[in-house]
């Protein structure tokens, strides 16, 4: 006999209509146990009656019976996808959304040590559905096992390509990361970050080698040129700030340069070089100028 349970969705037929719910029960009796389960009709969007057959969300409700919706949730027991969170409480954990009437709780002892890398509302997280005894609904991270089963393997083409990704697991050595789009598996080395993402925040990384089983190596770091681009635009916006004219170029120390722009004087000189390439800057006796 098979048992309907909090958490499974089920194909169920409308035995009564009472003023603000409906009463399902099983359309095969002798293939699972009779009980009749509510159905609020603010769970449904057109109207039932006795005999129609509906799909339904099942989930404990707080008479320790079973209740439903016609919301199907886009995350299921053995069935993974991406979660929103929608809030974070310090000893609770993390409110999600499933796409359903139901939030789900990811619990505090689930989720990183370090507080500070906890998702914040906004962020998504890859997880599937858990039911304890009770039948209370609650949310389980992804692992990896389960992801070394489930990940789309990338193509040599990715290589160099900018993709959106989500961290699930974050070590001292790297960040793991799911693709958004794609569910790649990517792994990002400390060396190639200037800070560690949280558990579910997407970045951008950009793929710097795919590996033979399909698996990708990323950086969060800017390309050179981007980091020069970055360069050029911050003493760009100094010397509109300071009238168009700074006592900085050239010969400057690298001390005054780093105590100014926090940047080393062989950047500082590439991102002058690239502003007078663009002939947005001129310089002159130990002084630089925005070109008129």
């Amino acid at each position: 006999m098979t048992q309907l349970q909090s958490g499974d969705v089920a194909k169920l037929v409308v035995k009564e209509v009472l003023e603000s719910k409906y009463i399902l029960n099983n359309p095969q009796p002798e293939t699972a146990e009779l009980i009749e389960i509510l159905l609020n009709k603010s769970e449904v969007l057109e109207e039932l009656v006795v005999g129609d057959f509906v799909e339904v969300f099942l989930f404990a409700d707080r008479r320790g019976g079973l209740s439903a919706t016609t919301m199907i949730p886009h995350v299921l027991k053995d069935q993974y996808g991406w979660a929103k969170v929608l809030q974070v409480k310090d000893y609770e954990g993390a409110k999600v959304d499933i796409g359903t009437s139901r939030e789900v709780t990811i619990q505090a002892m689930d989720l990183p040590v370090l507080r500070e890398l906890w998702p914040e509302p906004g962020d998504h997280v890859y997880m599937t559905l858990r039911t304890d005894r009770e039948g209370a609904l609650f949310g389980r991270l992804i692992t990896e096992d389960r992801l070394t089963d489930l990940y789309a393997e990338a193509a040599p083409e990715l290589f160099n390509k900018n993709i959106k990704a989500r961290p699930y697991r974050l070590l001292p050595v790297g960040t793991f990361l799911i693709g958004v789009d794609e569910p790649y598996r990517i792994f990002v080395h400390e060396t190639e970050r200037t800070a560690e993402p949280r558990l579910g925040e997407e970045v951008t990384v950009r793929v710097i080698e795919v590996k033979e089983d399909g698996t990708v190596n990323a950086s969060m770091l800017p390309r050179v040129y981007e980091r020069l681009s970055a360069d050029a635009d911050k003493i760009f916006e100094y010397l509109q700030q300071a009238g168009g004219k700074m006592p900085f170029g050239d010969k400057s120390s690298p001390d005054e340069i780093y105590e100014m722009f926090g940047m080393s004087k062989g950047a500082f000189k590439r991102a002058l070089g690239t502003l007078m390439k663009a002939e947005r800057i001129i310089q002159a006796d130990g002084w630089t100028t925005i070109k008129e």
